[in-house]
């Protein structure tokens, strides 16, 4: 497995002064991991929020059982032990999954009312890239990248894998344990890990195309990206529906959870565009031309946006995230996750002037 030193060393005297009950040394060997074991926890999890929670459970369980470490498995192993079963028992009393809209009902009419908001719970949430560049995790040996592995399109099918399989597809093939470490991580055999391993890995070479550059700066500085991505925000900030119907691909999608509505083609998605955010009702009051701010970001290895709706105080409010993934010179997906909390998840304001 490739990992750098950090992961795999730790102090020894820390841990037998965390071991003694210094709560302080134990945060100090324990807190490196916090970012990469959030990541971890969102695959697994599809949720932001959720795998905050669980890295914070797995931090307390690991601080009550410290003594119990004996050094046999790394401390990061050890570490990924209790975060992976967290979220396994947490997704046992759950059972639920995360989709996206369009994994979960057919594309909608956009003469039709658009239906309301299902539970938060419902959803994949938008994930910063800015966390995965500092979870230090890098594995080359992998069989998907790490950038690759929160991807939506990768995202949705890991979703629809039960959860043991879900966990052992991440710890073999985008974390680069060897068997022998994820059977000791999920407390099972070698024969149960190989053959989930094996399920997992058909159903993905079944549902999941895959393919995409390792260094996403590599799309993000390409001149014929960075024209696309100027056009986009001129017009959707001036409200031009044509100018966004222009640039987007003949099938393209657009989704916007938490409604369950998608829409799929040019003319469709112009019309949803027409009435909602570009209409006037009473959502989206005032002036469309003045209406929206975005802000550049990226999310789930993809460029992304903060939107920002202006108020009656003539200021933007933050409104939620909008994700727009390209095939070629177009856009084929925009994904835009209505919750205003998003952009502050983001590191992002809440307020523009």
């Amino acid at each position: 497995m490739s990992t750098s030193p950090r992961q795999n060393s730790i102090d020894v005297g820390f841990l037998a002064a965390a071991q003694r009950g210094d709560s302080q040394k134990f945060s100090e060997l324990a807190e490196p991991f916090r970012r990469e074991l959030q990541v971890h926890c969102y695959r697994i999890l599809g949720s932001l929020h959720e795998a905050e929670d669980m890295v914070q459970e797995t931090m307390v369980k690991a601080w009550k059982n410290i003594g119990t470490f004996e050094g046999r498995a790394s401390f990061r192993s050890w570490l990924y032990r209790i975060a992976t079963n967290c979220c396994l028992d947490f997704l046992d009393q759950k059972r639920t999954q995360r989709l996206l809209p369009v994994n979960f009902r057919p594309a909608s009419d956009p003469q039709m009312k658009i239906l309301p908001p299902l539970a938060d719970s419902t959803w994949l949430e938008p994930f910063p890239d800015e966390w995965l560049e500092d979870a230090h995790a890098i594995n080359p040996e992998a069989r998907y990248t790490e950038f690759e592995s929160i991807s939506l399109s990768f995202l949705m099918v890991l979703q629809a894998l039960p959860p043991r399989q879900r966990a052992v597809l991440i710890l073999r093939d985008v974390l680069d344990f060897s068997a022998e470490e994820t059977a000791g991580i999920l407390e099972s055999t070698l024969s149960s890990v190989n053959s989930s391993l094996h399920r997992a890995r058909k159903t993905l070479t079944a549902r999941y195309q895959g393919g995409m550059p390792d260094e996403p700066d590599a799309v993000i500085l390409d001149e014929k990206t960075k024209g696309l991505l100027d056009h986009f925000v001129q017009a959707w900030e001036s409200a031009d529906v044509a100018g966004l119907v222009k640039l987007l691909k003949e099938d393209a999608i657009f989704e916007m959870p938490p409604s369950p509505s998608w829409y799929q083609g040019r003319n469709e998605i112009a019309q949803l565009l027409s009435m909602m955010p570009f209409g006037n009702n009473e959502m989206f009051p005032g002036p469309a031309e003045t209406r929206w701010r975005l802000l550049r970001t990226r999310a789930n290895a993809s460029i992304a946006f903060a939107m920002y709706q202006r108020n009656d105080k003539e200021r933007y409010q933050a409104f939620g995230m909008l994700l727009v993934e390209q095939d070629g010179a177009r856009i084929s997906r925009i994904t835009n996750f209505i919750d205003p909390l998003l952009p502050m998840r983001f590191g992002l304001p809440s307020q523009l002037a």
